[in-house]
């Protein structure tokens, strides 16, 4: 493979995918992984763009067959998310940079079994997350509360094991993403801009 794969993770609201597709439109050769699941396709989510969408039972046969390289099972909502082995092998030989957003099962395999570099974007505080959270959509407080508490676990306990740690601060995306770019070039990743 000749791309590094870079696994962005962070707690929900952190800004972790605004960072990926900011840095998309600023790198001309980087790409987004294109993960595989098992839920119904969102509103506007194009098939092999967004994710590859496969039923439950297909998932399952592909892990049996060693295909899926990670996952993560939603026992509540019965859905599977994951990193099927062909779509990571053609997009590191089609970009130079391949950026990953997953959760930390992912990260852990990455990192140990193809040397991906890994970032965890923070929010400067829970409570600036919190904001973030009640501004993108209403939720029940019960959700809000959860959500809190497991990006609370998140930036304690799983945090440090990420290369590198990144605030994303309120209103400041270029800042971060500039910082990212730069952080890339040390790592011999480097960001092509598009003209």
């Amino acid at each position: 493979m000749n791309s590094r794969i870079v696994v962005f993770a962070g707690p929900s609201g952190s800004g972790k995918n605004t960072v990926i597709n900011e840095l998309l439109k600023r790198c001309a050769n980087m790409s987004k992984l294109v993960t595989a699941t098992t839920r119904v396709p969102r509103e506007g989510e194009r098939e092999g763009v967004d994710h590859v969408f496969i039923a439950n039972e297909e998932f399952r046969d592909l892990i049996q067959k060693g295909e899926v390289l990670e996952h993560v099972y939603f026992e509540e909502r019965d859905v599977y998310y994951g990193t099927l082995r062909s779509k990571l092998e053609k997009q590191s030989e089609d970009s130079s940079g391949v950026l990953a957003e997953m959760q930390i099962i992912g990260a852990r395999y990455l990192k140990k079994h193809y040397n991906a570099l890994t970032i965890f974007i923070e929010p400067e505080s829970l409570d600036i997350l919190e904001e973030r959270i009640r501004s993108r959509s209403v939720l029940p407080e019960e959700e809000i509360a959860h959500r809190l508490e497991v990006a609370q676990h998140e930036m304690e306990h799983e945090a440090p094991e990420y290369d590198i740690r990144i605030s994303n601060k309120q209103g400041k995306l270029q800042e971060t993403v500039d910082e990212i770019i730069a952080i890339l070039n040390t790592y011999n990743i480097s960001c092509e801009t598009s003209q």
